[in-house]
């Protein structure tokens, strides 16, 4: 068992980002990455309708043996988890904004949270929001339109940059000195949410925490891969997209391992 794979899913190639966290903290993992862009965003699309596409994301990692799996998405998590931690008998872990770091370490009592409409119209997210920003101002933005630009590789467009901009310029007058990103797509916009933010403001996302989650839950269930790597053994990572994966390979390119990206109807 402790040699099958890590599974993860999210809709799209933006859990990337938490992939790397978790090849990088586990170097002895298997992993099979989802990347279900065919039905992205799911921020926009109904409880029902995410719930229906967790599970089926879900039933395909499981028919491939996954020991654990991790949905490398926040509207996914904030909508599904509960079922699918109610309905399967493998550990998940869910990923949810990073509010709590934020709210902590705020020197000006304000905090941003860019995220998806479906993350922040769900019930988990309102409860976490609640209970660690009572004596915190939180600017809430819906990101609608940046995950589908991410999804066309237009990261670096002049379109993205001037949602970007709307966004996040107003937040300013509010004196946020942290944002948290609640979409694991934006950690790929970094370095344009920094440009127009500037560097008093930190900019928190999951991907860490994710990956030292994932260890602990290994570790707890006995289901860490000890196997060391070898020349002749390496981990194997497969990465699959249900459509065009020159946009996911393009992503993924400076990871310092041995991969496969491949088209997948799912």
């Amino acid at each position: 068992m402790n040699t099958q794979p890590i599974g993860l899913f999210d809709s799209g190639i933006g859990g990337t980002s938490i992939w790397k966290e978790v090849i990088k903290l586990l170097p002895n993992e298997n992993t099979l990455y989802l990347a279900d862009s065919k039905n992205a965003p799911y921020g926009e699309k109904t409880s029902d309708e995410i719930i229906a596409l967790s599970v089926k994301n879900t039933e395909y990692l499981l028919s491939k043996g996954c020991k654990l799996i991790i949905v490398a998405c926040n509207t996914a998590t904030t909508n599904a988890i509960d079922y699918l931690r109610a309905t399967y008998n493998v550990p998940f872990i869910g990923i949810e904004p990073a509010i709590k770091p934020a709210a902590l370490f705020s020197k000006t009592g304000a905090i941003g949270i860019l995220a998806t409409k479906g993350t922040l119209s769900s019930k988990l997210f309102e409860k976490t929001a609640n209970e660690y920003t009572k004596n915190i101002t939180k600017i809430e933005q819906d990101g609608e339109g940046l995950v589908p630009l991410i999804e066309a590789g237009k990261i670096n467009s002049p379109q993205l940059i001037n949602l970007l901009t709307t966004y996040l310029k107003p937040m300013l007058n509010f004196n946020i000195d942290h944002l948290v990103l609640g979409c694991t797509h934006y950690p790929y916009l970094i370095p344009q949410i920094q440009k127009i933010l500037g560097e008093q403001v930190k900019i928190i996302d999951s991907g860490e925490a994710v990956a030292k989650q994932t260890k602990a839950i290994l570790e707890k269930n006995n289901l860490l891969n000890t196997l060391s790597k070898s020349a002749t053994k390496q981990p194997t990572h497969q990465l699959f997209s249900n459509i065009n994966i020159n946009i996911l390979a393009q992503l993924i390119k400076d990871v310092p391992v041995q991969y496969t990206v491949e088209k997948l109807d799912f």
